[in-house]
């Protein structure tokens, strides 16, 4: 199994949520097309649509042009149709075999179109989901067939994952695939080179190692189901899914039990492979193994074991191994496994015994427990000498090929032998038919055969049931359930089962059918955290933070300029500018007018024979030439408004000429220019106020309603008992200082 995560599959935002969409529409049933869901240009009938499309749109066109040729032949002069009655008889045959020839081309055409925009909904979603991030919970076989398709159209762009002991065990399984496979290649699904291709995509992930893409987290937990599967935890801006994949709460001989998030998830996407039913307890399950086993071989028969090359496989083994060297009278009944591909995976699970529970890393100490002492490989029939009662576990588990089939169509009519099913079989397999034991069989020849061998269904499926699905849920109580992989009526039941179980939980469960759209949203607050120099103090409550918003994934960070390349992967630089602005007048003329504007204007000595003025410590205005000057700044948004100004005032002074003031009357004193301050001052509060007299040391007393306040001229202190005659003071002063005296920049502005 595996899943897709992306950055848009969930929605987060401080909004409040918008109410929940209709459900997207199904695809269209069987009566509302029937022909959209039967067409299949590779099969043969169907592929003659094409044929029958072209033979009508021909004969629309032919059944006109045999009148016009008829016609002419016969009096010479076609286009005068209207003057013979056979004329006008076959015109009339024509068009109407044109329009039913046009209007079966048409339907046809319709029909291949409607087939081939269905098949198109499902590659398109095949093919959308590839594109992402892709979570492989345990083997599968569906991606070399995505790659290999994404890679018909264009370069796969997306991350695999999985776990190392999953890794190994997926190259084993397809390429074992590739070399039993009896199809020719054009209907392979996929080749070596697929798989090799897919092998250079996978990305390998530890279990409880947290990993991050694009700003998605995802780190996988022990799922139980077979040797490296693994729960997938999905964090997409702080929204948890969690994706069981086949899972299993049962901890057996080899495998421990699924792990329990120590956190509830926000979504729980989980397997409901077996609805509502509910196994047998482990002892019980395994004594019954064992006891028909061990009578079947006591009265002289045989035993079949159908069984996967991997998983289920090997904790039968273990069972058998550990019961023959329980019971010395079995010793001389043979035990095979006859899969050259279990005995592969075998190496993979000697390899991965700390990926397993403490029984089998305890016995490792010691000696490899998948070293069988009472269990032999079978590489083929031709080397089974079928003489006497054994044991014989062989792959497929559906009986529907391979050794497992061959020895199922020799052993099957003798009542003394068994064929024990062990675990969940495919509706329509052979598998699957016999667990009803029919009176007759088909065999692989064709021919029919009666069944009299005992056949037992005993599941060692490592799926959970519905109480270790139920357990799970209740630990986690997740607010949202979606149930996956699993038959229609068992997820219906379960869904049901559940829904009462959490009722009055808060707790929503769905069943959605293939492809179908799920749409939850979520809302949250979006936090930022300072950090670096910003974090070495805590601000007041009102005051103003300024710093750089760093947005990383989902995750946001306040930091200051310096701090960015400590703590992000981005560097800063700094751009000076430097213009030259036409000037031809008095250099001191400049200065006289920055001081009008601005507060803190200097001159520089770094370079005495060139005049330079810095403005803040923020632009450096040097004289270079007799015909223009030149400006030199680090850009940033005050320096660079800074820089504007004086390249404007510079030209205006250019344009003003003869007008501008001299220079002797351009050297006043700071003095002098404080006292004309003090006077504009003076005058405006009048204006606003009314009542104000100077006082000693250049204070003003205001007096309003006989409230009385005292200002101080310089400093802008207030002193007055009406809080409010006090404000308005203070915000008039403040006012008129900003009109009257130079721009207060500074250097860290």
């Amino acid at each position: 199994m595996a899943m897709v995560a992306s950055p848009d599959d969930i929605v987060k935002s401080p909004l409040p949520p918008p109410p929940p969409p209709p459900p997207p529409p199904l695809p269209r049933s069987h009566k509302d097309d029937k022909a959209a869901y039967k067409y299949n240009p590779y099969s043969g009938d169907d592929g003659l649509d094409g044929i029958v499309l072209v033979l009508r749109a021909a004969a629309a066109l032919l059944a006109f042009v045999a009148v016009a040729l008829v016609a002419s032949c016969r009096h010479g002069d076609w286009m005068e149709f209207t003057r013979y009655q056979e004329y006008r008889y076959l015109l009339g045959v024509a068009v109407v075999a044109s329009l039913y020839s046009a209007l079966q081309a048409a339907r046809t055409f319709r029909r291949m179109r409607a087939a081939t925009a269905y098949a198109a909904t499902f590659l398109d979603f095949a093919g959308d989901q590839a594109v992402g991030y892709l979570l492989i919970t345990a083997s599968s076989a569906a991606l070399p067939i995505t790659i290999r398709m994404r890679s018909a159209v264009t370069t796969f762009k997306g991350r695999v994952f999985m776990t190392h002991a999953t890794k190994a065990i997926y190259r084993l399984l397809l390429s074992d695939y590739v070399k039993v496979t009896k199809v020719s290649v054009e209907d392979m699904l996929f080749d070596e080179q697929d798989i090799l291709r897919s092998m250079d995509k996978i990305e390998v992930i530890d279990f409880h190692q947290t990993l991050e893409v694009n700003g998605i987290r995802f780190w996988c937990y022990t799922a139980g189901h077979v040797l490296g599967a693994a729960m997938f935890m999905v964090d997409i801006a702080g929204v948890r899914i969690l994706y069981t994949g086949d899972y299993s709460r049962e901890e057996d001989r080899h495998l421990r039990a699924a792990e329990i998030p120590h956190f509830s998830p926000d979504i729980c996407i989980i397997e409901s492979t077996y609805g509502v039913q509910q196994h047998q307890p482990r002892h019980v399950r395994e004594k019954r193994f064992t006891d028909v086993i061990h009578t079947t071989v006591s009265q002289g028969g045989r035993v079949l074991v159908p069984a996967f090359a991997l998983g289920r496989a090997q904790e039968l083994l273990l069972i058998l191994d550990e019961y023959w060297a329980n019971h010395p009278e079995l010793h001389k009944i043979p035990i095979y496994y006859a899969s050259p591909l279990a005995k592969k995976c075998m190496a993979v699970y000697q390899t991965y015994i700390n990926s397993m529970n403490e029984r089998i890393r305890n016995q490792f100490a010691q000696s490899n427990p998948f070293h069988f002492n009472h269990i032999d490989p079978l590489n083929s029939i031709d080397n089974f000498h079928d003489v006497g009662p054994s044991v014989v576990m062989a792959s497929p588990s559906s009986l529907q090929s391979g050794l497992s089939r061959q020895l199922f169509d020799k052993w099957c009519t003798d009542k003394k032998n068994s064929c024990v099913i062990p675990g969940y079989v495919v509706e329509g397999t052979l598998a699957k038919t016999i667990i009803n034991e029919p009176r007759e069989v088909t065999l692989a020849n064709g021919l029919t055969a009666p069944l009299h061998m005992q056949v037992h269904y005993i599941s060692f499926s490592a799926h959970a049931d519905f109480p270790q699905t139920s357990a799970f849920l209740d630990e986690l109580r997740p607010p949202n359930v979606v149930l996956v992989h699993g038959e229609a009526n068992e997820m219906s039941r379960l869904k049901q089962k559940l829904i009462s179980q959490f009722d009055g939980a808060n707790i929503k469960v769905v069943n959605p059918k293939n492809c179908q759209s799920v749409e939850m949203y979520f809302s949250s607050d979006k936090m930022a955290k300072t950090i670096g120099r910003l974090a070495e103090k805590v601000p007041e409550v009102g005051e103003s933070v300024s710093g750089l918003l760093v947005k990383k994934g989902f995750t946001y960070q306040i930091m200051a300029p310096e701090d960015l390349r400590v703590y992000t992967q981005l560097s800063t630089a700094n751009i000076t500018q430097r213009i030259a602005v036409p000037y031809s007048g008095s250099f001191e003329v400049i200065k006289y007018k920055l001081k009008q504007i601005y507060e803190s204007v200097e001159s520089s000595t770094e370079d005495s024979d060139v005049p330079t003025l810095i403005v803040h410590e923020r632009v450096k205005i040097r004289l270079d030439s007799e015909s223009y000057v030149t400006l030199e700044w680090s850009s940033d948004p005050i320096s660079d408004m800074v820089s504007d100004s004086v390249v404007a005032m510079v030209l205006n002074i250019g344009r003003e000429g003869p007008k501008v003031v001299p220079v002797e009357e351009a050297v006043k004193t700071q003095e002098e220019t404080e006292r004309l301050a003090q006077k504009v001052v003076y005058a405006l509060m009048v204006s606003l106020f009314g009542d104000v007299k100077v006082a000693e040391e250049g204070k003003l007393v205001i007096t309003v309603d006989g409230q009385v306040a005292y200002l101080d001229g310089r400093r802008g202190d207030v002193e007055c008992e009406n809080a409010s005659l006090k404000e308005r003071i203070k915000t008039a002063f403040r006012r008129i200082q900003g009109a009257v005296r130079p721009i207060p920049l500074t250097s860290s502005s």
